[in-house]
Order: C-alpha cells, then sequence, then structure tokens
C-alpha cells in the first residue's frame, strides 16, 4: 500500500437513539444513527413507526386517512 494516500482509521463508537452503543473501527469518530440490529423491526419482530421529517403524517394529510 502507498503511503500518505489511506484516511486515519480509528476507534469509534456507534450511537443509537434507542440508547444502544457498539465499538467499532472506522475512518469516523463517534457515529450517531436512527435504527439498529437492537430496535430494527426486522430483528426485533416487532413493528415500529418511524417518523422522519413528518412524513407519515405528509402522507395521512395526502390520502385523507386518520
Amino acid at each position: 500500500m502507498k503511503e500518505g494516500i489511506h484516511p486515519k482509521y480509528v476507534e469509534t463508537v456507534i450511537t443509537c437513539v434507542c440508547g444502544a452503543t457498539y465499538e467499532t473501527r472506522d475512518t469516523v469518530e463517534n457515529i450517531h444513527v436512527e435504527i439498529c440490529s437492537a430496535c430494527h423491526p426486522f430483528y426485533t419482530g416487532k413493528q415500529k413507526l418511524v417518523d422522519t421529517a413528518g412524513r407519515v403524517d405528509k402522507f395521512r394529510k395526502k390520502y385523507k386517512m386518520k
């Protein structure tokens, strides 16, 4: 590998909004995510409604759903 062209590879902590944290290595320090494997519906088996920037309300208003 050539020297001086690769980004720094540092230890980082990934934090989810549910409170779960994961330690790994990446080129970015301190990553914040909205959904992780601890709270994702596919892995937990529970359906969770995630509303990003009011998209659900916008959809309901557009199609007049209650």
